[in-house]
């Protein structure tokens, strides 16, 4: 008989799912809109969930803690191996590999949300970040260059994150997704 068991607390599924959708907004609304406050509003919206994750990693339920998928970078590629040679190992909440692109998105994302808050508007080079004003204009114009070169990162590690969740349904047959959307 098959056990259901409870992996994901709902701070974490409500704070993924608020990712998902803030990093779609803050894509839009930046491409669609030459006016920058609403993408401005969402990129504080995804500082402070990143706050909020950070603190969360420390004091929340069991597999939302940092030390429970905090693993040595050899750990992760092995578990690599493992997973493309079919190698059945289990883990409750992040495998090691999975865990690894945790750290790596929080980090990116925190990168680029604190690299908006120096940032300029390059479609009419007036209005930017709060703190824009307060660095020399070479240095406000590479942080932009890199708040928007950092979103093509982004972009492909959470590519690469959904294709790995459906590459581990079709190859070891185990849901990820669902658990993230009903605990």
């Amino acid at each position: 008989s098959v056990r259901s068991v409870r992996v994901w607390d709902g701070a974490t599924r409500l704070f993924h799912w608020t990712l998902v959708v803030l990093i779609a907004l803050a894509y839009v609304t930046r491409k669609v809109n030459p006016d920058l406050t609403w993408h401005m509003r969402i990129g504080y919206a995804i500082l402070i969930l990143i706050t909020f994750r950070i603190l969360w990693g420390f004091v929340g339920s069991s597999t939302s803690r940092f030390s429970s998928f905090a693993y040595a970078p050899w750990t992760a590629l092995r578990y690599g191996i493992d997973f493309l040679l079919r190698r059945p190992r289990h883990f409750l909440g992040h495998n090691p590999l999975g865990g690894t692109v945790v750290f790596l998105m929080l980090g990116l994302i925190a990168t680029q949300g604190i690299l908006g808050l120096f940032s300029y508007d390059d479609h009419d080079a007036i209005d930017g970040g709060p703190l824009a004003g307060r660095v020399a204009e070479g240095t406000m114009a590479l942080l932009t260059k890199w708040h928007i070169w950092l979103f093509d990162i982004i972009a492909i590690v959470l590519a690469v994150h959904v294709l790995a969740a459906f590459a581990y349904a079709v190859w070891k047959r185990e849901d990820l997704i669902g658990p993230m959307v009903t605990g």
